[in-house]
């Protein structure tokens, strides 16, 4: 069983959740099906059946917790198999959240989009036992208490926040220290691949991210990018840039409670007095496209000598510039239970692995067959950009399996750490100020961008 694509929507339709999975369904799915339950047989008082098809997609969907819990396929997949995993993702998030509702979902929307990349790989479901997710998914939720729903409920699920903070990987502990202030923009991206390595579908979920060392706690005033749309029903930019691509879109976020969502709505100005510790001022999803700082191109090559073995061949290009380094690259490839051994080579060493980089070290690579996980993994470490990379690994398959082996392999996941600007998404902060009436008043002012944990996936076949 393999789906396409999964998303919740609000009763009036607005999606608050949209995962892609293989990028063959179109995204105008969530329009198509809310029109078709809402007027079932034109009977609006009617329901919609747990199954049905337009146009060559298959729609299963379950009513529950006030939101409509959506599947879609290209296959004819088991009805009930498909309502029975959109039962058990509601009752994980009852697990996580205490109870499930519109304001619950969109508060803690990025944890609910953790619990879908470890619930379902590439769209086939892997996990639905919260026991065994709290074990990968180490994000808190934000506790909602139960109360009527608001009317009119914006995008940004009204202006009590914040949601989950993204785990930085840059370090902002100062023992001691006072006067400054951090501020981050980490964002997490996902782009699907197909086998020839053109982009199927992407998305970025993202942050920004504070951490005040200041004395006295003063208001601090961030201005955002003029050109932001904040929302798909946006419609404050029309006609004011020359195309989509000057403007910044997020398709939902959420602010801190501190922040005042009207003026941040018409201004673009996030302004608080920030809280003690490290907390998220702003959490986002996008579903803007981006070129991907990697490319991945996997080739499965037959032994002509020996009929029980393959060669995998996966060559890395670092497509962003020269004066980046991309720390922690870890490239994953699942392989199929016919694969007996494995024995993997790195590409000779050169100059790049020999050059040190002034404070981030000199450049490593290693790769190891993890035989209990049944995955190959392929370490890099200080890499920097427009560098390219080849690892060789040879297979020795169960007799009869070489053609099943070449077919079943993957996906390729691929997550990293590549600081610096601009983000993926276009967001950025135009000014930060610091309100404090005190003559010759100077704190030490850090901002910085990071594309964290990032996730290819690649189907060979």
């Amino acid at each position: 069983m393999t789906l396409s694509q999964l998303f919740l929507l609000s009763p009036r339709g607005d999606t608050i959740i949209f995962k892609d999975f293989k990028g063959n369904v179109p995204k105008t799915s969530t329009e198509v099906f809310f029109r078709k339950a809402k007027f079932w047989d034109g009977q609006g008082g009617k329901d919609a059946p747990p199954a049905f098809h337009v146009d060559g997609v298959q729609y299963l969907h379950v009513k529950v917790g006030g939101l409509y819990w959506v599947a879609t396929s290209r296959e004819n997949v088991s009805p009930s198999l498909v309502v029975e995993l959109l039962m058990r993702m509601y009752w994980i998030c009852r697990d996580y959240f205490g109870y499930v509702s519109e304001e619950v979902i969109r508060k803690n929307f990025l944890l609910v989009y953790e619990l879908l990349d470890e619930i379902i790989d590439y769209g086939f479901p892997q996990n639905s036992s919260t026991e065994r997710l709290k074990q990968f998914v180490l994000m808190e939720p934000m506790i909602v208490k139960p109360r009527l729903p608001a009317a009119g409920s914006g995008m940004h699920g009204g202006a009590s926040g914040p949601t989950e903070v993204i785990k930085s990987v840059l370090d902002t502990d100062r023992t001691g220290a006072r006067e400054e202030i951090f501020v981050d923009i980490v964002e997490k991206l996902t782009a699907i691949f197909d086998a020839a390595g053109h982009q199927k579908s992407s998305s970025i979920v993202g942050a920004i991210q504070m951490k005040s060392y200041l004395s006295g706690n003063p208001p601090i005033r961030l201005g955002l990018s003029e050109n932001l749309i904040l929302g798909r029903r946006d419609q404050r930019a029309l006609g004011s840039f020359g195309s989509d691509a000057d403007m910044v879109m997020l398709d939902t976020y959420s602010i801190h409670e501190g922040v005042d969502a009207a003026r941040f709505d018409s201004e673009r100005v996030l302004e608080l007095v920030p809280p003690d510790g490290h907390f998220a001022l702003m959490n986002y999803r996008s579903s803007r496209s981006f070129r991907p700082p990697f490319r991945i191109y996997p080739l499965v090559e037959d032994d002509m000598y020996a009929g029980d073995k393959l060669t995998l061949y996966l060559r890395l290009l670092a497509e962003y510039p020269a004066t980046k380094t991309a720390t922690a690259v870890e490239i994953t490839v699942p392989l199929p239970r016919s694969v007996q051994r494995v024995h993997c080579e790195t590409d000779a060493p050169n100059e790049s692995k020999l050059l040190a980089l002034p404070g981030k070290g000199a450049f490593e690579q290693s790769a190891e067959w993890r035989e209990k996980e049944r995955k190959l993994v392929w370490n890099l470490k200080n890499l920097r950009g427009g560098r390219e990379h080849t690892l060789r690994c040879r297979l020795t398959v169960e007799p009869g399996t070489v053609e099943s082996t070449k077919r079943d392999y993957g996906p390729i996941m691929l997550q990293f750490v590549l600081p610096g600007k601009p983000s993926a998404s276009g967001l950025d902060v135009r000014y930060m100020k610091i309100l404090k009436e005190e003559k010759n008043y100077a704190p030490s002012r850090w901002f910085r961008v990071v594309a964290l944990a990032n996730s290819y996936q690649i189907r060979p076949h």
